[in-house]
């Protein structure tokens, strides 16, 4: 695949335990860089599996009958659904996205892209990053440890950091 075009997109990594607000912050950057004009993708890692198609429906029975690879499309969407024998890395999931100003991703700690991390005081006592793996910090509290730290819900101030990092217009 071509790896160039991969690595030309900007990828943000918002990472944090189970049930700090990573999805409600995501939902919020995504607001805010649509309200910006961006063409963004999300990525999530799901390391219990998932099943998207519902069984009985056409795209169900193609995989079911064999197929590795079921590809539905209609006039506003299209989804593929493939079938893989490991978890694929952070860079391969990234080398098939195309046409986006920014990608987003859930999770993935341990790759090695920008990381916003979640942090609410009354969940953990210490961050999961190290701080020179951390481009921001999202905080219910206010931490000083030479990473720029934002509230929960600044979603305005940390796209505006991620436009100057990424020098998104």
């Amino acid at each position: 695949m071509d790896n160039q075009n991969q690595t030309q997109i900007p990828v943000v990594s918002v990472v944090g335990k189970s049930d700090v607000g990573k999805t409600t912050l995501l939902e919020k950057l995504l607001k805010e860089s649509k309200r910006r004009g961006w063409r963004v993708a999300t990525v999530k890692h799901d390391v219990h599996g998932f099943d998207m198609d519902k069984p009985g429906k056409d795209t169900w029975r193609h995989a079911q009958a064999g197929a590795d690879m079921v590809v539905i499309s209609s006039p506003n969407k299209i989804a593929i659904l493939e079938s893989v024998d490991e978890d694929k890395s952070l860079d391969e999931v990234l080398s098939r996205v195309r046409g986006v100003d920014l990608i987003f991703t859930e999770g993935y700690r341990r790759a090695n892209k920008a990381k916003i991390e979640i942090f609410r005081s009354e969940v953990y006592q210490e961050l999961l990053c190290e701080p020179e793996e951390l481009m921001a910090i999202a905080a219910d509290v206010q931490l000083n440890n030479g990473v720029p730290c934002y509230g929960l819900d600044d979603a305005k101030g940390l796209c505006d950091l991620i436009a100057e990092k990424f020098n998104l217009r």
